[in-house]
């Protein structure tokens, strides 16, 4: 797995909430508990899994046809590796979230384009499916 889909994934399970596992369904649940509070990568199921690479491999693919270089078109020093940003800046940017592509850090036109083309995957959100494992 390369970092931009590890990033993405890291951000997923980061962003998405599940309720608070210490509570019976129906109870005074908090609730909204980071995912990755209780779960992690082992904890996606295979066909999840399996849709989540194919979307990043297809995002770098659209990507570097329409000229986008993630090393050039970052604009701002991270801590991370622009590849590990695009991930995760994908997975923010594909559900709306307040940040991602289109929020300064990416220097334009990469800035629109590549929101303009996370938008084109349309929203994905996870959730625990009954066996227990994360599905979208």
């Amino acid at each position: 797995m390369d970092k931009f889909t590890e990033a993405y994934i890291v951000a997923a399970l980061w962003s998405s909430t599940v309720d608070d596992p210490r509570y019976p369904t129906g109870s005074d649940n908090p609730g909204g508990e980071p995912m990755d509070k209780h779960y992690s990568i082992q904890d996606i199921a295979a066909e999840t899994l399996a849709n989540m690479e194919a979307d990043c491999k297809s995002f770098q693919n659209r990507a570097a046809i329409a000229g986008i270089d993630f090393d050039d078109d970052i604009g701002k020093q991270t801590q991370c590796s622009p590849e590990e940003y695009a991930g995760h800046d994908f997975w923010l940017t594909r559900n709306h979230h307040g940040c991602g592509f289109w929020d300064g850090d990416w220097k334009e036109p990469a800035a629109t384009e590549l929101t303009n083309l996370a938008h084109s995957f349309g929203e994905c959100n996870l959730y625990v499916g009954d066996d227990g494992r994360i599905c979208v």
